[in-house]
């Protein structure tokens, strides 16, 4: 479903999210107690790492990139794979530096929930993220300077999650739940074809849809694209597919499911190459659809936070659909596709890099936002006061190939503990894979319904 040219678009819309990123909380926290931390950067969600003698922002990566970091009670910061240094600074520059030098300590105050400043103490100058250079992958290393506001905000992120147990089903709110989503959810060989030769070889999944229900699967990642025929579900082209099945074809599915099953939860991502029109008319084909579509823009989410699963199988609001599509496009164009109940994605979500790397090989498990270029800073902690988005965590590769994704999914759960949820501040809420036949991802999704975070 994700592909590279999707990953740096940037709207409007997004532009306008970055303003609300993480807004500091009216009561400041309390100092925190010596322990061992994250240092994340409130702008850009990406953790500082000790690099050589270099303090740079990374994305996280748990405790494989030294990017750990235990406060202790005089101030330092002490890397915990590197015993008596600390992150201090030389200069304008943010460096490690021995633990007993001066340049180690820091002034750590609280300026709201979980939020500081790191200030050379006597001084106003504070650790500050730098400007992300242009075409760089990560921003510049840090600096210690005189900025202010976001820039020099810091969450203190424990590296031991601190979690507490759930309520029961019903009263949990949507963003307290996790989902097994399956990646191209479409492209599984049994509904209908994909695209030869290549990806027929490798399809994300090898169940239908229909099967994917029954087996767990609650979120479905779909490519659509315009054709004579309406919204088909293929992947970058139409041309040459086999058997293509049209999006109204699944989505009928899907309800079909919902109505048999009226305590259960769907979501649809749409990635999304169709004119507003023709989606329109393809959702118009579904029978029963406004019966369980939800529309979160109407029902006051976005200042009073989720409704329970209760509230929300009550009033039969069980489908929640998202689109990959810019608001601004379409704006620019005429009707927007919320105006029919296909939400926008980046402003209900937030989401990580879409690959771990190619089928084979070298893997990439950092968590890091899919939404940070150099347009459009969306990073995985943004947060809005009384309102936290959907995280989409993506744990999949570029092709599938069988015993890589198997070997994958049994370190779900693992990943999504130590890498995804300190990286972005809460809990995942769809879980999405590749063959998640393989792997037992459901335990992982189950491990996650146990508990609550924050």
């Amino acid at each position: 479903m994700h592909t590279p040219h999707a990953l740096f678009a940037t709207t409007v819309a997004a532009a306008a999210l970055a303003a609300t990123v993480a807004a500091p909380a009216p009561a400041a926290a309390a100092a925190p107690p010596p322990g061992a931390y994250y240092v994340q950067s409130a702008t850009t969600g990406l953790n500082a790492a000790g690099t050589s003698g270099t303090v740079e922002q990374h994305g996280p990566r748990g405790d494989e990139d030294r990017q750990q970091w235990n406060l202790r009670t005089d101030g330092t910061l002490e890397n915990t794979d590197s015993p008596g240094t600390c992150l201090g600074r030389t200069g304008d520059r943010a460096r490690t530096v021995a633990c007993a030098s001066p340049e180690a300590r820091w002034e750590i105050t609280p300026v709201g929930a979980d939020r500081f400043t790191l200030t050379v103490p006597g001084t106003d100058r504070r650790l500050t993220v730098a400007p992300k250079p242009s075409g760089a992958v990560h921003p510049a290393p840090l600096a210690v300077g005189t900025g202010t506001g976001d820039l020099a905000t810091w969450y203190l992120t424990p590296v031991d999650p601190v979690t507490r147990p759930l309520p029961p089903r019903d009263e949990r709110t949507l963003d307290q739940v996790t989902f097994l989503t399956a990646h191209n959810a479409y492209a599984n060989g049994v509904d209908g074809g994909f695209a030869p030769p290549f990806i027929d070889l490798f399809p994300n999944q090898n169940r239908g849809i229909e099967r994917q229900l029954a087996d767990g699967v609650r979120g479905f990642m779909l490519d659509i694209h315009q054709t004579p025929d309406g919204a088909i579900l293929c992947h970058n082209s139409c041309t040459l597919v086999s058997r293509p099945v049209a999006l109204w074809v699944d989505l009928q599915r899907i309800v079909g499911f919902l109505r048999a099953h009226p305590d259960q939860f769907v979501t649809v991502f749409l990635e999304d190459y169709v004119d507003p029109g023709v989606l329109r008319a393809e959702l118009a084909r579904v029978q029963g659809l406004s019966d369980v579509l939800y529309r979160p823009d109407r029902t006051g989410v976005r200042e009073d936070g989720w409704p329970t699963m209760g509230e929300l199988t009550a009033a039969g609001h069980r489908l929640l659909i998202f689109t990959d599509h810019s608001r601004a496009a379409d704006q620019a164009a005429g009707p927007t596709r919320d105006g029919f109940g296909v939400m926008y994605q980046r402003e209900w979500t937030v989401e990580n890099h879409w690959s771990m790397g190619p089928g084979v090989g070298a893997s990439d498990w950092s968590c890091r936002s899919r939404w940070y270029d150099a347009g459009t800073n969306i990073p995985l902690t943004r947060t809005e006061p009384g309102f936290r988005p959907l995280f989409v965590m993506n744990h999949f590769r570029d092709t599938t190939v069988t015993s890589t994704a198997g070997t994958d999914n049994s370190k779900l759960a693992d990943r999504a503990r130590r890498f995804c949820l300190p990286a972005a501040r809460k809990k995942p809420n769809y879980l999405a894979v590749d063959r998640y036949d393989l792997g037992d991802p459901t335990a992982a999704v189950a491990a996650l319904n146990t508990y609550a975070y924050p």
